[in-house]
């Protein structure tokens, strides 16, 4: 009899936690992967998960996928930055209610020695067509990501079309990017958030050229529209905004810091 009772109590809690687990929604989101590669999804997510008794669903991709995945209504928010492909994507009817988030810069990353020289340089677009002009290794996320569409833009505006073995497209994301550049010892542009957690640590490239207004890096936030797609979780895709859009999500996010550097930077009212 004890045994059988035993058994009954096991099969008891099993279906309390099978319900339980089936309570917890699933939230699906597609951001870009610097918010993961940075570490900020590791502290930006817990609070709201405990919170919403829900589980975000990641999938860190570039931009580009990112919001791909949305506009084939795979996911329920989109976390990226691009501002243009973010503005297209609202205006072709696929996302509603973007917010803006927090930001950062892109800075150009290489060896110490600067083999280049884009040191001197004033601009960006002098930076690169330096290194062309060299033909030092250049390592470019070649995915279609925010990152990538800023640093064609930057080619195009040194009137440079980068071909040849030292022009590398890993289409990888950020981190895997570093690590490739770090190895052949070569440049890229690359996110401040992501630099900062790479430094030191995953990497000894250095900081070789920054500060220019062109390299600011804006991040934005965007529910996928519920109309077009209505089996999008739209209600808690609306939650997760105003928390990451408000005081808790916002602090966390003003708060995060790599290696004693902070990573991203919010919009002050």
């Amino acid at each position: 009899m004890n045994s059988l009772r035993g058994i009954i109590l096991t099969l008891v809690a099993l279906v309390v936690l099978c319900g339980a687990a089936s309570a917890e929604e699933r939230l699906k989101m597609s951001t870009t992967t610097s918010t993961q590669d940075s570490g900020l999804l590791k502290v930006l997510l817990p609070p709201f998960e405990k919170k919403n008794n829900c589980k975000v669903d990641v999938i860190a991709v570039g931009t580009g996928q990112a919001l791909k995945l949305g506009e084939a209504g795979d996911v329920d928010v989109v976390f990226v930055h691009a501002r243009k492909l973010e503005d297209k994507f609202v205006a072709d009817g696929f996302g509603v209610n973007r917010k803006d988030v927090m930001y950062n810069d892109f800075v150009i990353i290489g060896p110490k020695n600067d083999p280049a020289g884009i040191a001197k340089a004033k601009t960006a677009a002098e930076a690169l067509k330096l290194i062309a002009a060299k033909q030092a290794t250049f390592v470019s996320r070649g995915d279609k990501s925010g990152t990538h569409m800023k640093e064609l833009e930057i080619w195009k505006a040194a009137g440079t079309d980068p071909r040849g073995s030292w022009y590398v497209e890993a289409g990888q994301g950020m981190g895997p990017v570093i690590t490739m550049a770090t190895e052949r010892r070569g440049y890229t542009l690359a996110d401040r958030g992501t630099y900062n957690a790479f430094k030191g640590q995953k990497t000894d490239l250095a900081i070789v050229f920054q500060g220019e207004k062109g390299l600011f890096n804006p991040y934005g936030i965007i529910a996928v529209n519920p109309k077009k797609f209505p089996h999008v979780k739209y209600d808690l895709a609306m939650k997760f905004i105003d928390y990451v859009t408000g005081p808790e999500g916002l602090k966390i996010i003003s708060g995060y810091k790599a290696h004693g550097e902070p990573v991203f930077f919010i919009y002050r009212k």
